[in-house]
């Protein structure tokens, strides 16, 4: 695989696109306000040229795909179809189960129906409004009625271990934070989601694997939010027919997914 330096993975060029697979903890463009920090575009367009626009954003704390235009018409037809909501999007995670004791104010009560064994359906759709909390910056405030931008997301839930759950998220609308907002809300936030979720809750091979003691500086497989961009489909701005981008999966990703299917008790 191509590289623009040793952290910016190419997944697709061409003469139009340019589409790259964006280190967790790096902004794609930064807000006006602050134009001292590092960014996704700072680091394309010295690689490439100063005309090289992404068409979209994610999350600063999530990794994952983004589609970069080389030319003003490709730009418009590919962000045109974020804004239209038919760029069709694809996030693989892993959520935690709140526990009764763990219902903070970081986690909201408003939970999809759960099966009898107190995990999520497998297929499940949230579609509370969101907008930023007024009271705590870098969060998402959930509307169940009035109030924020409507929001949508489809989930999947692919693998489940324990409390622990390895899923597949689809947002239908592009709001800041969004899967994680929504995860929350129904008390299965991402792991590792400061703003929504338990950080307390690590995932940690000591705690499945039998026989094994890690030590008290043992880190745990995923430091991080565990939420990645693993698949972008959109037409392309010369084709116009339809394109699948695919990232491959994070190595602590799968470290921990292998770990899991070894040594944890699936259901």
């Amino acid at each position: 695989m191509n590289t623009l330096d040793d952290t910016l993975p190419i997944i697709f060029e061409d003469e139009t696109l340019l589409v790259v697979d964006k280190p967790p903890g790096l902004a794609v463009t930064t807000a006006r306000s602050d134009r001292s920090s590092a960014t996704l575009v700072d680091a394309v367009q010295a690689m490439r040229d100063a005309t090289v626009i992404n068409a979209h954003r994610i999350d600063d704390e999530v990794g994952g795909l983004v589609i970069f235009a080389k030319t003003k018409p490709a730009l418009d037809f590919i962000s045109g179809q974020f804004q239209s909501k038919t760029a069709e999007r694809v996030y693989r995670g892993f959520s935690v189960l709140a526990a009764a004791g763990e219902e903070t104010a970081r986690v909201t009560e408003l939970p999809v129906e759960r099966d009898a064994a107190g995990g999520l359906p497998d297929t499940f759709t949230v579609d509370y409004a969101l907008a930023p909390d007024q009271h705590v910056a870098g969060r998402m405030h959930v509307y169940r009625k009035r109030g924020g931008r409507p929001a949508h997301t489809r989930f999947n839930v692919v693998e489940r271990f324990g409390r622990f759950v390895w899923l597949e998220a689809r947002p239908l609308t592009s709001r800041e934070m969004q899967v994680q907002a929504h995860l929350a809300a129904v008390g299965a936030p991402v792991l590792g989601d400061r703003a929504h979720g338990l950080p307390e809750v690590q995932l940690k091979l000591s705690a499945f694997k039998r026989g094994y003691k890690g030590r008290d500086s043992e880190k745990p497989m995923i430091d991080r939010v565990a939420l990645h961009l693993t698949e972008l489909t959109v037409k392309h701005p010369a084709t116009r027919e339809p394109v699948t981008f695919s990232a491959p999966l994070p190595t602590d990703f799968e470290v921990a997914l292998r770990n899991l299917r070894k040594y944890a008790r699936r259901r």
